[in-house]
């Protein structure tokens, strides 16, 4: 790999910084809404770069935004931080060994989305310093990708109503321009409340909040049948009522993750899922309450962003991974199933390579893969500002996300080599915006073109704030 162009010129000289970065990002695991720390790292870096900091973001204490530059476009470029629970994984071991502590762990390698995209806002503020330039680059530190939605409430509370692109990335097998898809998203917790009762002696006097709680779930698990092919439910138990089996349950509660292909779709699945809470509790006699926790919209595509990363990718070239990376590799390759590996091929619509445990090649921009079936938060912000995301190779292929595996091999030499490579994808995509104002304007106009009968609409209830979680302790 040649570094032909400026832009990846800075962002190499720079590069060892943002590893140290991302190390101790993964070092220092925080869920979402308590990344205090890892906020803290980016702010400083921030800080020591230049950038003119604002914090606190739409009231969120491990939000931030660095700005550097004058006049000309905004360019924002998006960075998250936060690990997931019980993913907590020794680093370069290809085998589960669970670190000591509280079982947090980057199970998605956020602890290098945010160091890569921090990485290439620097680069650009760099490139417009040297080149003289008008125009603005921003970092936005966002928390909270899993599960929380912070962007979606950073979009309402109006943080990037001012921006004129957005760029980011994702952490995968294969480097390429991420689909301009994904599912609208609605967690919603259900609280039931029955009436306690000795169980043996006066059962009939009791009634079961769990017993509704397990009658919920039935009756959504006999909805999939009837549902769009897309769509997807999810539950997870948060309260069963307590661990004395000889006492009937007054209350518990039940978290539901419910996604659609988009939220013309999500509204009406939200609302049988409601139906069958209102008919468990009106079934066992008890009340539920019903709480929405975060929802996230789906993405928009971009199609001039997206022809504009994929020539950046193709200029570059894939990742400059070495014989000592593929043997790495090859280790957590040999943990996985056949299935794990060729589900990797088929979702970026590759056929299957044999003995080729890494990422050696740019996934075509015409390739047909799977439809992207999971969620996040960058897709409100890509239905107020046009967006366009890269896929990053920083591990091997087949791994699955939310695992030890991923969790394993996030400071590794390849997750460096792959998180330089993509920084370098997003610094050029940005620098190409800056130098060319009309494909600002193309990027603007295919968005009001998707935009146009269908505007957006924040899928967040009006009473919904972000979930904020204490300080940990130090």
């Amino acid at each position: 790999m040649q570094n032909e162009e400026q832009i990846w010129r800075l962002v190499d000289a720079k590069r060892d910084d943002y590893v140290e970065l991302s190390d101790r990002i993964w070092d220092m695991p925080e869920i979402a809404y308590n990344e205090y720390r890892s906020c803290a790292e980016h702010t400083k870096m921030l800080r020591d770069e230049g950038f003119r900091v604002t914090e606190n973001l739409a009231g969120i204490p491990t939000a931030v935004m660095g700005e550097a530059g004058e006049g000309g476009p905004v360019i924002a470029i998006l960075g998250e931080y936060d690990a997931l629970p019980g993913l907590s994984q020794e680093a370069g071991i290809a085998e589960p060994k669970p670190l000591a502590g509280d079982g947090m762990g980057h199970g998605c390698g956020h602890n290098l989305l945010g160091s890569a995209s921090l990485l290439a806002a620097t680069a650009v503020k760099d490139w417009l310093a040297a080149n003289g330039l008008p125009g603005r680059v921003r970092y936005y530190g966002c928390p909270a990708e899993e599960g929380g939605a912070a962007k979606a409430f950073m979009v309402r509370e109006g943080c990037f109503k001012d921006v004129d692109i957005a760029i980011s990335w994702h952490p995968a097998a294969f480097s390429g321009v991420n689909d301009g898809m994904s599912l609208a998203n609605m967690r919603v917790d259900f609280t039931f409340t029955g009436r306690a009762s000795h169980a043996a002696a006066a059962p009939h006097l009791g009634r079961s909040a769990l017993d509704a709680v397990e009658l919920m779930n039935v009756g959504v698990n006999y909805m999939r049948e009837h549902m769009p092919s897309d769509a997807r439910i999810h539950y997870a138990l948060l309260d069963g009522g307590g661990v004395a089996p000889n006492v009937v349950q007054a209350t518990a509660k039940v978290r539901y993750a419910i996604r659609a292909r988009d939220l013309t779709e999500l509204w009406p699945l939200i609302e049988r899922v409601k139906k069958v809470a209102q008919g468990a509790a009106l079934m066992t006699e008890t009340q539920v309450a019903i709480k929405v926790v975060s929802a996230v919209s789906n993405l928009l595509g971009n199609t001039p962003l997206e022809k504009t990363m994929y020539d950046a990718l193709t200029r570059l070239g894939p990742p400059p991974f070495d014989d000592a990376d593929r043997a790495l590799a090859a280790q957590f390759q040999a943990t996985l199933s056949d299935e794990d590996i060729s589900s990797a091929y088929r979702r970026v619509g590759l056929p299957v390579k044999k003995d080729t445990p890494l990422c050696d090649t740019v996934v075509p921009l015409d390739a047909k893969g799977a439809p992207m079936m999971g969620s996040t938060d960058v897709g409100d912000v890509s239905w107020v500002v046009p967006t366009v995301q890269a896929r990053g190779a920083t591990y091997a292929i087949g791994t699955p996300g939310h695992s030890w595996q991923l969790t394993a091999q996030g400071k590794s030499a390849l997750a460096h080599k792959g998180m330089i490579h993509v920084a370098k994808v997003m610094a050029s995509t940005a620098v190409d915006a800056l130098k060319d104002p009309a494909l600002v304007e193309k990027a603007k106009a295919d968005y009001a073109a998707r935009t146009e009968t269908n505007p957006y609409v924040c899928p967040l209830p009006d009473d919904v704030t972000p979930p904020l979680r204490p300080r940990a302790a130090a």
